[in-house]
């Protein structure tokens, strides 16, 4: 897009090309403690999973040891891994909610 600016010339716009912010991937820790239930059920609260995928991830994280809760930007993964902690503390289980770069 040009403008008209004094005595003909033109002033062309530039635009900057921003690049997309990092992603996080939100996770959950194994633990020996937490109950597979409650880790479904922490699973559809904060990450608006079906029973079904949310056992999926469940026996992931029981399994391998971590399991990813989604990607999402900076400010929304950290306030999960806040909302979920505080949620296992609440309910006194020592189950981790981590955060990392994707």
């Amino acid at each position: 897009m040009a403008k008209q600016h004094q005595e003909g010339s033109l002033l062309e716009a530039k635009r900057e090309k921003l690049a997309p912010p990092p992603l996080y991937k939100v996770l959950l820790l194994n633990d020996d403690f937490t109950p597979m239930e409650f880790v479904v059920v922490v699973l559809q609260k904060f990450f608006s999973m079906d029973r079904e995928q949310a056992m999926r991830i469940m026996f992931k994280v029981h399994t391998e040891g971590r399991g990813i809760c989604g990607v999402y930007p900076r400010d929304v993964a950290a306030t999960k891994v806040e909302q979920v902690s505080a949620f296992a503390r609440d309910n006194q289980h020592p189950l981790a909610c981590v955060m990392e770069e994707n």
